[in-house]
């Protein structure tokens, strides 16, 4: 009886392409000369916004502007909720590097977008010069309040858009999977909810906020791309 001979499997190639679907590792993706490049290039662009970012905060607070009527604003009850506010950015935050950091491609896409949503911010404050609502109520950030320095004169006319909400939906543009997604989406309009509740907004700087996310997401897609 004749005996069928199957060849044996061969071993997976050292220099495999990677699969599409699944995360590349640190070592694949830092053998890419594009990666490190593209890399170190964001790394030092965001270095170099240090030292410009607290001086021109200052300029947009020193800047007077106008204040805008706003409707949807005076529906909202009036309160102090920085903590629970900072809680949801700060846990997002946490989460969503937790998700990024064993990803080097999505986490080299997500400082892209971040740089990009500074400039952003940025660009569109320099352009409109506002007055913050007059029942604001000061929001104090843990972090920021340190880096600027700003415990006797805190920055509140950085208004249009709404950089904490703006934030938190690209958190959620980065991040993967349809449960992700859903609980960073609904902390996202909860904190969009919250900077209006404490006025240190307009509706106008939160609803924008998004549009100005997705802006910053795909200009860093188009950077990233293979």
């Amino acid at each position: 009886m004749a005996t069928i001979l199957t060849p044996a499997p061969l071993p997976h190639p050292v220099n495999a392409p990677h699969q599409p679907g699944r995360p590349r590792s640190w070592p694949a993706a830092w053998a890419s000369k594009g990666f490190r490049l593209r890399l170190g290039a964001v790394v030092l662009l965001l270095l170099g916004l240090l030292p410009v970012v607290p001086g021109f905060y200052h300029f947009i607070q020193a800047r007077p502007g106008q204040r805008l009527a706003d409707p949807l604003l005076e529906l909202l009850p009036v309160h102090d909720v920085s903590a629970l506010t900072f809680a949801l950015i700060y846990g997002a935050i946490a989460a969503t590097l937790a998700y990024l950091l064993p990803r080097p491609q999505r986490l080299l896409q997500a400082l892209w977008a971040y740089y990009f949503l500074q400039l952003l911010r940025m660009l569109t404050l320099w352009l409109l010069p506002l007055e913050p609502p007059t029942t604001l109520v000061i929001l104090h950030d843990p972090v920021m309040d340190r880096i600027f320095e700003v415990t006797t004169q805190p920055i509140v006319r950085d208004l249009f858009f709404s950089g904490h909400t703006a934030t938190m939906v690209l958190l959620t543009l980065v991040g993967r999977g349809r449960s992700w997604r859903w609980v960073l989406g609904l902390m996202s309009v909860a904190v969009g909810v919250l900077v209006l509740v404490q006025r240190v907004h307009y509706s106008y700087d939160v609803l924008a906020a998004p549009f100005f996310a997705w802006a910053a997401y795909w200009l860093a897609g188009r950077v990233c791309r293979k």
